[in-house]
């Protein structure tokens, strides 16, 4: 069983817990005393359970773990002990244990709103504000029931009660808002790269495109879904203007995977400010790292993404040879849009395909009809690709793969979730069961370049209730917090720093920082053994925990986010930034 599946199992043995002993307290209020006695022993056979994926989590790791056992495991025990000891004594009257048995079900239920409600990491604020909670509601089932408990009591629960939220509150609370950080929105000094040799004007605005025989409204540049391609030659310097016709929340130009100086990087209210109605902006920056690229806007990038503001960046190393397609995939209104226009290719002509997931959710692809080697992942080449037949990829949402082949005399199709993207003639392979390919363990190996980190950064991915903003929100959180009350990640030039991404959330996170490629470590405790993996963009799944490494090259402040971009939008987004 996978880490994430452990999480998922023991969500759900904790909703049977706390509804057990809930329904055993409402069955004995009833006097209902045989389904009474089987609910309660229901539940206590699913707290052992709970206990035992407690314990496989906590092996896993101390972040899928932590408030179970700090706060869950003492909650439960305390249902076991005051529910358990109470049915031993086998009261004639079983409605005399219903409010034990209630106690029991608060304090499962308040376990399992800590997790879902608060997650990672665990703190002594929340754990109090748990125990007001049950002490809370116990006190009101023991009033409801008619119980006539004693004054002394009575005193002691509201004093612990009273104490506990109080003290929960101020302690949950205490953490506030990150460090404010102070950073001018300046381009930088773009003239230092040289005289463009490529200049493009990039127009936002809204539009209505035809997608699959519909009119469907979109944002878009240049009046077209996808925008312009861009392409260059290493060398070039490329001078790129954009300007917004109409579209009222502003709009930028981030180069997906491309390592621009940080005043190109193009994210509104930290390397710029976002371009509004009326304004332009000139991005410059140098052509000098061959590969797969796109952009995207990144004001408000959620809506502008999924809108269509967004095209692809190519730099080619020199004139192209054979044939180069570029496949960017992407959903406009729910309609997955039409697939490049196909030309006959000769057998024997070396074939690129340029795959782009410009989707914020991971997709599959199949090149059938031809063996092909996987050249390139995010921009970087592998080393010692082999030929794959019969095996499929997945990409993440941002990841871009270049698969390079030679064309057969008979037809090749790519295939993306099953649907055809591409195609040099009819293909009737079903490709739905071939295996995927795990390109940690594709290529030939070479040793990591470091042999210390200069910083170390964990980032623990998961969900909770942010209190911080005008209104609550159930946001998307890094380290139990949510943007923008995320400290930065501080470094200097010249460190090498290592990150720790840890998702103990039930989605998948597609990591991407800005400005670098990190190189894959491992995964989930397993040292890389293909091909070194410099990535931009990858799945952390759930249970996952990746490490990665990277040198600190490129001086000033890097957002560093999951481009699931609706994840990003509700929090999860932080920020790299040079000492």
């Amino acid at each position: 069983m996978t880490v994430g599946s452990l999480v998922v199992a023991d969500l759900l043995i904790a909703v049977l817990a706390a509804a057990g002993w809930l329904g055993g307290g409402a069955a004995s209020a009833a006097r209902r005393r045989r389904l009474a006695l089987g609910l309660a022993a229901f539940a206590l056979l699913a707290t052992v359970a709970r206990a035992i994926t407690i314990t496989a989590l906590a092996r896993a790791g101390w972040w899928f773990a932590a408030e179970k056992i700090l706060i869950a495991a003492p909650l439960s025990l305390a249902a076991v002990v005051v529910a358990g000891s109470r049915l031993l004594r086998a009261p004639a009257d079983i409605r005399s244990a219903a409010v034990s048995l209630l106690f029991a079900g608060y304090a499962q239920s308040a376990a399992l709103l800590v997790t879902v409600l608060h997650g990672y990491p665990a703190s002594a604020g929340v754990g109090l504000l748990a125990v007001a909670g049950v002490v809370a509601a116990t006190a009101v089932s023991w009033r409801a029931l008619g119980a006539r408990p004693s004054r002394s009591v009575s005193r002691a629960a509201l004093v612990v009660a009273v104490a506990a939220l109080l003290t929960g509150t101020g302690l949950a609370a205490a953490p506030g808002a990150a460090p404010a950080v102070r950073h001018d929105h300046r381009p930088g000094d773009a003239r230092a790269v040289g005289e463009p040799t490529r200049r493009v004007t990039l127009t936002a605005g809204t539009a209505t495109v035809r997608v699959r025989g519909r009119d469907v409204a979109a944002w878009a540049f240049n009046g077209q879904v996808p925008g312009p391609e861009l392409t260059a030659t290493v060398g070039d310097v490329l001078a790129v203007t954009l300007r917004n016709r109409d579209i009222a929340r502003g709009v930028t130009l981030h180069w997906h995977g491309y390592d621009v100086p940080n005043g190109q990087d193009g994210v509104p209210g930290v390397t710029q400010a976002a371009v509004l109605p009326g304004q332009e902006f000139v991005y410059r920056f140098r052509a000098d790292q061959a590969g797969t690229y796109w952009y995207h806007t990144h004001a408000v990038s959620d809506v502008g993404v999924r809108m269509g503001l967004y095209g692809v960046l190519v730099v080619r190393p020199a004139p192209v040879t054979g044939v180069d397609v570029t496949v960017p995939v992407h959903t406009l209104s729910g309609l997955p849009l039409p697939a490049p226009e196909t030309e006959p290719v000769q057998a024997g002509v070396p074939v690129r395909l340029r795959l782009i997931n410009t989707d914020s959710t991971t997709h599959r692809y199949a090149l059938a009809g031809a063996p092909f080697r996987v050249a390139a992942i995010d921009g970087s080449d592998l080393r010692g690709p082999t030929p794959l037949v019969g095996t499929a990829v997945l990409i993440p949402a941002g990841g871009r793969y270049d698969l390079v082949f030679t064309a057969p005399a008979t037809p090749v199709a790519l295939f993306v979730d099953g649907r055809p993207v591409y195609s040099t003639g009819p293909v009737s392979t079903a490709t739905g069961a071939w295996p995927v390919l795990d390109p940690l363990a594709y290529g030939v190996s070479s040793p990591v370049p470091w042999s210390r980190f200069d910083r170390e950064f964990t980032l623990v991915l998961d969900r909770g209730l942010d209190l911080h903003g005008l209104l609550p929100r159930y946001a998307h959180t890094v380290n139990g917090a949510a943007d923008p009350d995320i400290p930065p990640q501080v470094v200097r030039l010249g460190d090498v720093v290592k990150f720790t991404i840890v998702n103990r959330s039930l989605v998948v996170h597609p990591w991407h920082l800005h400005g670098h490629h990190v190189l894959v470590l491992s995964r989930n405790g397993k040292p890389t053994t293909g091909s070194p993996l410099w990535l931009d963009s990858f799945d952390v799944r759930p249970g996952d925990v990746w490490e990665v490494a990277f040198l600190a090259d490129n001086s000033g402040m890097w957002a560093n986010h999951c481009h699931n971009l609706a994840h990003a939008d509700a929090g999860m987004l932080l920020h790299l930034m040079y000492r």
